[in-house]
């Protein structure tokens, strides 16, 4: 509707938008936390829960509509999937930008349960956003480098330790865990320093979401494989994005059924392990020739 405004203006007015937007849903979520938090009984945190919840998809929902208000973005979806927001996913994509945690918020808020990702512990401490993330039960991440951990081996293993607990939480309401399973942004200079085997995408880190399968493997409906694509030279960044210098997006949804392969030991066993790795290289694979295809139809 107000396409037609300068950029600039556009992007100011919807950063504007979706500060206003987080500051009055930020609210409700951290009261109801902290009252989830001073009451011991389960069926009413699982209560609370829903509502948090809730409230999260109406955030996300207003952040939609300040897009369709500023942004005259063709979002092109296909999916090959049956979705419900009563069932458990987890859901994996290929990560370019910060705008894919929006296009992907877009793309299924109201289609699956609301989208909970695995967090740095840094992102804690961002205003408003770090409570809020606290408050929907987000779990967050400690990210120890090789040397660290051999100076201090009683930390080994602590990220799955973290994955365990959170996935207790998963089970009680229908979920879908995000994970960005190459970890980091795609980046050129990151994709040479990798000397990744992939024309698009990092090497994937088939450790999380391991994880994940191994502890509720039996409860998860199936793995939503996401391909997102956009028509610009590189990823937009969040500010390009907000002025409008996106002006086409495709997303492609897949699902993998989950079978006892996926949710053997891979800790314990390294030939479980290798083929884990060989099954999720496979998948980036078919992702890789996904974006080709993808790319070709942006440019006809």
């Amino acid at each position: 509707m107000l396409s037609f405004l300068p950029g600039v203006l556009r992007g100011a007015l919807g950063m504007f938008g979706y500060a206003i937007n987080t500051v009055f849903w930020s609210t409700p979520l951290i009261l109801l936390a902290i009252l989830k938090l001073l009451i011991p009984i389960a069926a009413v945190r699982k209560l609370l829960s829903r509502i948090l919840n809730w409230c999260a998809s109406s955030w996300i929902s207003v952040n939609s509509l300040i897009q369709k208000l500023f942004l005259k973005l063709s979002l092109e979806i296909e999916v090959d999937a049956e979705l419900s927001t009563k069932a458990r996913y987890l859901v994996i994509a290929n990560h370019q930008s910060w705008v894919d945690i929006l296009i992907l918020q877009r793309v299924l808020n109201g289609r699956i349960p609301f989208l909970k990702f695995f967090l740095k512990k840094e992102l804690l401490y961002v205003p408003l956003l770090g409570i809020a993330w606290w408050a929907l039960d987000f779990p967050f991440m400690q990210r120890y480098s090789k040397s660290f951990i051999k100076k201090n081996p009683h930390l080994a293993g602590k990220d799955i330790e973290t994955t365990r607990k959170a996935c207790e939480k998963f089970k009680q309401l229908p979920v879908s865990i995000m994970n960005f399973v190459e970890g980091t942004r795609f980046t050129p200079e990151k994709h040479q320093r990798q000397k990744s085997p992939f024309k698009h995408l990092l090497k994937p880190k088939a450790g999380g979401i391991a994880f994940v399968l191994s502890s509720m493997g039996e409860q998860l409906h199936s793995i939503l494989d996401i391909t997102i694509s956009y028509d610009t030279k590189r990823p937009p960044t969040m500010w390009e994005f907000v002025c409008g210098k996106l002006s086409q997006c495709k997303v492609h949804v897949r699902a993998i059924e989950i079978d006892d392969d996926l949710t053997r030991d891979y800790a314990g066993n390294s030939e479980h392990r290798v083929a884990f790795q060989r099954r999720i290289n496979q998948i980036w694979a078919d992702k890789d020739e996904r974006l080709d295809q993808l790319a070709e139809s942006n440019t006809k």
